[in-house]
């Protein structure tokens, strides 16, 4: 040690854990906790000293020096590791509320980690609840901080134990509380606990505090619930010190019972009713509501189930007399308006939900008028009424509700049979208890009949029941009703048994010790016990080929015989019995004489042969000298020979009786199995047919349509070629008229503007523009075929001859309309201004000439335009076309 430092080393551990100097009591922690590692049990003095003196831990865990803090906490874990529940018990009073303010708060990470693991520690030794009530106050606490730091500690005890272990109920009524925190620390910090929460509960945390929180809240929230609503099932990860117990004690006896209850108790979901009081509901309930259910009106019936859906809307009601109530309800199930029949619906699942248990004696109600209106094809109906059945299921069993949904798959409609096949699927994911062999044996058959059906998704619904229950039976169980399946239908129900996930399990018989031998089953070679006593030494036992034991009738002169042979005679033959022969063929020589000796007289038969010589029987302990009326009461067969067999024998003949019985049922059960897969068989060879049919059926009339739209497309090849050919007809006659047209028409000649569209024999006087008298010199020539184009359009004169008016310098056509300038129409002299008039008071002596002239040539075109006319409607006539005016 350095100079002028004191050695405090020689003080007592326990004065040097509360010496004043911060270094000393940080080595005595540091001692401590290697002192508590090498003890051997709780009872070590040291350890038992700390166990009684619980305040040295109080200034341990906040020690004012954050070095020493830290190494008191990890001084602390040692300790717990150590020292048991009775160290839990005894110090967690004075540790916990030191280690929230001053261990979770550090600004240390390590001292952090560790003031955490000592909080778990004390949960691990003994249970959670005392440690859950010191850590609540401090949810209130004055500094954020702390209330932050008791949030997340309480978050990682729930994720290490989960909410089976550590009751979530007094936390969940402090959320709301938190999430109104102005700090965004803590905010955060309640939002990372309310996610923990719903990995566990689910949406069966909601009630006890949704109500309480603000919308924005909600939304936020129901953001972070989503990122792990498709988790799997959170499994506790640390196990109390019980648990523990349970399981090393499991391990040590070579069985996985206690491993199976822990895990079934990690399973079992958290029931929350205990948290709600249950609430009397009568009160709220509208007086006359049976008369507004019976209403012709469907809108009173709707107003008066959401009247009642509001005073029932509570997680728990108290138990009263809802006969009337649930049998309105029933009647609305047949209600003509689908709102009518959802918000029923919606009822009765709340009623189940408040119930719980004690819904079940309203059931049979309820449940077939529900499956019943499954037939409804409309999904918000069909998702109301599924949600109805499953809170009905949930306060029944399956027992209960098997024969109604067995009844339902046998439905004529196919939407019942479907929805009905769904339940039953979801019946069996969610019941805790495995069906019994009777009813594993009639829901199989019903699934089985459901793989023929003619649609898809009645086919996979089926498949799927059969996969849910293979999962929960296992191979063993369902092997005999999969075995008639083909492997198509096998491999599909297997998809479904490797997907499904189901609460229930079947577990296997307790191991228990070889057990006695039954009474008719009796292990060869072995002996009674008096017949052990009797005989030191067992003779091999003699072993006769079984032959059909002949029918005997009483003899008046039977003689008794003793029961020779024991259990080891060697009796066997169909029955357990032997033929008398081989019974005689045991008998001794005749010179062992006996009051007991022959079953029959051999009067009417040969004698025996000699006997084979036999080992001692143990004859000698029993009584030869015993009467047979004594033994006659214990079978009815004495006369014919059962009177010889040992009880034993007697017991294993019962047996083979038994046996024999079963085998018979067996061979019923598999000769009615024929007659039923028979059946089967016939019924799908006649669909098979059917199809088959069909399917012929339908590919002649397929090959009807593509005969007929050969046909039709060769029909309409041979009119487009028709019209082309009528087209090119068309096009060569028009051409041969315009040939004809230019052949015949005129030169052009040359003509003044004045009468260059006057008629013939008429002199067409100076036409004056108006623009200060300038004479166009642009000449116009009237031509056969400028004729024909007028006319064409339509325009004539009042003579009936087509006059184009010339152009001006402008560029318009006269001054008529646009459009008969566009055309070229000259506009008649009637309709020109005066100053635009043609002058009638002179003309060309040459134009009078030319007008002839042009007379006779208009005449000439008309007359071959007729002809062509002519030859085209004629040519039309011949071709079966129609002329269509123009």
């Amino acid at each position: 040690m350095a100079d002028g430092e004191e050695d405090f080393s020689s003080l007592p551990l326990s004065d040097r854990w509360v010496h004043k100097v911060w270094k000393v009591r940080k080595e005595a922690y540091e001692a401590g906790a290697k002192a508590f590692d090498a003890a051997q049990s709780e009872n070590d003095p040291l350890v038992r000293q700390f166990t009684n003196d619980s305040s040295l831990w109080k200034g341990a865990v906040a020690d004012s020096n954050v070095a020493a803090q830290q190494e008191g906490l990890g001084a602390l874990i040692s300790f717990l590791q150590i020292a048991g529940k009775d160290g839990c018990v005894r110090t967690r009073g004075s540790t916990i509320a030191p280690i929230v303010e001053k261990g979770l708060a550090a600004t240390r990470p390590a001292a952090k980690q560790k003031a955490l693991e000592a909080i778990l520690l004390y949960i691990e030794l003994d249970k959670a609840e005392p440690i859950i009530e010191e850590l609540l106050p401090f949810m209130s606490h004055k500094q954020p901080k702390i209330i932050a730091a008791t949030l997340g500690a309480v978050t990682q005890i729930y994720h290490a134990y989960g909410c089976k272990t550590v009751e979530p109920k007094a936390v969940l009524k402090i959320l709301p509380k938190v999430f109104g925190h102005a700090d965004k620390n803590v905010r955060a910090e309640s939002q990372k606990l309310a996610v923990e929460f719903y990995r566990w509960l689910k949406e069966a945390m909601k009630p006890l505090f949704w109500g309480d929180l603000k919308p924005v809240q909600q939304q936020d929230l129901e953001k972070l619930f989503d990122q792990v609503k498709d988790e799997p099932p959170p499994k506790q990860e640390r196990l109390l010190r019980s648990q523990q117990a349970k399981v090393e004690q499991a391990a040590a006896t070579g069985g996985g019972e206690e491993d199976d209850e822990v895990e079934d108790e990690a399973e079992v979901e958290i029931d929350l009713d205990s948290v709600y009081e249950a609430v009397n509901v009568f009160p709220k309930i509208p007086s006359d509501l049976q008369e507004r259910l019976a209403s012709s009106k469907w809108k009173d019936r709707k107003e008066g189930l959401e009247d009642l859906q509001k005073a029932i809307n509570h997680p728990r009601i108290a138990e009263g007399q809802f006969d009337e109530i649930l049998r309105g309800l029933a009647k609305c199930m047949k209600d003509a308006n689908i709102q009518v029949v959802i918000i029923a619906a919606n009822c009765i699942e709340l009623l189940a939900t408040g119930l719980k248990k004690s819904f079940s004696r309203y059931r049979g109600t309820v449940m077939s008028p529900i499956m019943e209106r499954l037939k409804e094809k409309k999904q918000s109906v069909t998702d109301a009424l599924g949600a109805a059945l499953d809170a009905v299921f949930a306060s029944t069993s399956l027992s209960d509700c098997l024969e109604d949904i067995l009844e339902c798959l046998k439905h004529k409609n196919p939407q019942v049979k479907l929805e009905s096949t769904r339940f039953l699927t979801r019946c069996l994911k969610t019941t805790r208890d495995a069906p019994q062999p009777p009813e594993v044996k009639a829901i199989a058959d019903a699934s089985i009949k459901l793989l023929t059906e003619s649609q898809e998704v009645q086919r996979n619904a089926g498949a799927e029941v059969l996969g849910t229950l293979w999962k929960i039976m296992g191979d063993r169980a369902m092997g005999p009703h999969l075995n008639d399946l083909d492997e198509i239908r096998k491999t599909k129900i297997k998809e479904f048994c490797e997907a499904a996930e189901v609460k229930a399990k079947v577990k296997p018989p307790k191991a228990a010790p070889p057990p006695k031998a039954p009474p008719g089953k009796r292990p060869v070679g072995k002996k009674p016990a008096a017949a052990k006593k009797a005989a030191p030494a067992p003779a091999p036992a003699y072993v006769e080929p079984p032959s059909p034991a002949p029918v005997q009738t009483p003899r008046p002169a039977a003689r008794p015989i003793s029961k020779i042979g024991g259990p080891k005679s060697g009796l066997k033959a169909p029955g357990g019995l032997r033929p008398p022969g081989g019974l005689q063929k045991r008998i001794p020589a005749p010179a062992l004489s006996s009051p007991v000796r022959n079953l029959v007289s051999s009067d009417d038969e040969p004698a025996p042969p000699p006997p084979k010589p036999m080992a001692n029987r143990g004859l000698a302990s029993r009584p030869l000298g015993k009467p047979a009326a004594q033994q006659q009461p214990e079978s009815s067969m004495t006369v014919s020979g059962l009177s010889g067999l040992s009880s034993a024998e007697r017991a294993e003949l019962e047996e083979l009786r038994m046996e024999n019985d079963r085998l018979r049922r067996e061979n019923e059960m598999i000769r009615h199995e024929k007659q039923k897969l028979s059946s089967q068989y016939a019924e799908l060879d006649d669909h098979n047919k059917e199809l088959i049919e069909k399917h012929t059926q339908d590919h002649l009339s397929i090959k009807a349509k593509e005969a007929q739209l050969t046909r039709a497309r060769s029909d309409a090849e041979a009119l487009e070629q028709q019209v082309q050919s009528q087209q090119r007809e068309i096009e060569r006659l028009k051409r041969e008229l315009s040939r004809q047209v230019r052949a015949s028409s005129p030169a052009p000649m040359d003509l003044g503007v004045d009468n260059a569209f006057a008629p013939s024999g008429a002199e067409s006087p100076g036409l004056n523009n108006g623009y200060g008298g300038y004479r166009n010199s642009r000449s116009y020539v009237t031509s056969p075929t400028a004729k024909s184009m007028a006319s064409g359009l339509g325009f004539t004169s009042a003579e009936g001859k087509e006059n184009f008016a010339p152009r001006n310098g402008m560029g318009a056509f006269g001054t008529g309309s646009p459009r008969s300038s566009r055309l070229g129409m000259r506009t008649p002299d009637s309709e020109l201004p005066p100053t635009t008039r043609p002058s009638q008071s002179s003309s060309l002596s040459s134009g009078a000439g030319r007008g002839n002239a042009d007379g006779e040539s208009w005449k000439r075109a008309a007359e071959v335009t007729q002809n062509l006319k002519a030859r085209i409607e004629q040519m039309k006539a011949k071709q079966g076309l129609s002329s269509r005016p123009r």
